[in-house]
């Protein structure tokens, strides 16, 4: 197995495109190869078979979706209050339907992870270390809101997102927006 990590990142990356593009049964070694414009031959080196790289995929998908800490401290300023809630749902739903390849491939990898159960374990442990981050990270906030809010906009926005990026003409910029912000005003005040 090769070690060069930027090499090993780069085709994960490109894995990561594969998906979005081809779907799970599009996802081989060949395909990453040409992605990433490296040699035929080079993903094999890196990865031991196909799961290995389903749950090398798996981690980094959570890595790129994450907010950088810039974006992380404009959260926490100014008045925590339900204005401020759905700005930041704003935010997150603008900055994953940004990435739109990572979350189809991710919901290419939550079916294959029903037929494969390494990358099954792998996704749950990362997205409930999300879920649980997102908790947290309200919970010192000072949001309004409880952790059962926290779930109810989690569940939610995730659908909204898959509606966005899948079937982006059901709802137009202007429905997006206030779906989210009754979204919140709903899951404050249940």
């Amino acid at each position: 197995m090769r070690r060069n990590p930027e090499r090993r990142q780069a085709l994960i990356d490109a894995a990561i495109e594969v998906l979005a593009k081809e779907g799970a049964r599009g996802l081989t070694f060949r395909a990453v190869d040409a992605e990433a414009a490296v040699p035929p031959g080079t993903a094999s080196n890196y990865f031991a078979n196909r799961d290995d790289l389903f749950t090398q995929v798996g981690g980094r998908i959570y890595e790129r979706l994450l907010p950088d800490e810039a974006t992380m401290s404009r959260g926490r300023e100014g008045v925590q209050d339900e204005t401020r809630y759905a700005e930041l749902m704003h935010e997150l739903v603008d900055r994953i339907s940004a990435f739109n390849s990572g979350y189809l491939a991710l919901l290419e990898l939550r079916l294959e992870s029903t037929r494969r159960p390494e990358l099954r374990a792998v996704l749950t442990k990362r997205i409930r270390e999300d879920i649980d981050a997102n908790i947290a990270y309200h919970a010192a906030s000072g949001l309004p809101g409880d952790s059962t809010s926290v779930l109810l906009l989690y569940l939610a926005l995730n659908w909204l997102i898959v509606e966005r990026l899948t079937l982006p003409d059901i709802f137009t910029e202007q429905e997006v927006r206030e779906l989210v912000e009754t979204a919140v005003r709903r899951a404050l005040n249940a």
